[in-house]
């Protein structure tokens, strides 16, 4: 992201431009996102908008990365269960659709093959767990990327982005329930060694 303010008030502008823009990017992708609505949202004007991010681009920039280091911190990687860590990430698209939704329109818009995020690697860390669980004889071999990738879709099943359904917050909990006990089996036997 951008240098933050260092002001109050200024920090105060900076947070709505990032929750008006978020909000307006999940819901309009990149080229649907009006910079009018996000600066009429965010009580601000372009001029300061323009000053924090310089353009349209580097603002989804900014949140798109954001939200790829709010997955990483909030939903960290715990090899010892690969499947709790998908049943975590199923729980974050349930808080925050917002979040699936930006990575949605990064594929639409921008990488239409290969690596979501070219040049920035958000998962090496993430890699460098299941390989050593795999060394370890705790998960089975492969390439690591295809066996995150793999958890990642199974945990995304209802997200939405999912082809059949989306799954809300709203819904009852025993719903989630059981979905959280499918996932997390399904997961356990996918990744379980051969």
């Amino acid at each position: 992201m951008s240098d933050q303010p260092s002001s109050a008030r200024g920090a105060a502008t900076y947070r709505r431009i990032i929750d008006a823009a978020t909000q307006e990017f999940a819901q309009y992708g990149i080229a649907g996102a009006r910079i009018e609505r996000i600066v009429a949202a965010a009580q601000t004007n372009k001029a300061q908008l323009y000053g924090y991010f310089g353009n349209k681009e580097q603002l989804f920039d900014a949140i798109f990365f954001a939200s790829l280091e709010r997955i990483t911190n909030v939903v960290p990687i715990e090899v010892e269960d690969l499947a709790d860590w998908a049943v975590r990430l199923y729980d974050e698209y349930l808080t925050r659709p917002d979040l699936i939704r930006l990575a949605t329109w990064a594929r639409l818009e921008r990488r239409p093959s290969g690596h979501l995020v070219a040049g920035q690697r958000y998962d090496d860390h993430k890699l460098r767990v299941i390989a050593e669980a795999q060394a370890a004889g705790r998960v089975r071999p492969g390439d690591p990327f295809d066996l995150m990738a793999m958890v990642i879709a199974m945990s995304m099943a209802w997200s939405p982005v999912s082809n059949v359904y989306a799954a809300t917050a709203a819904e009852p909990p025993e719903v989630h329930d059981q979905r959280r006990a499918l996932l997390r089996d399904c997961v356990r036997r996918a990744v379980a060694p051969e």
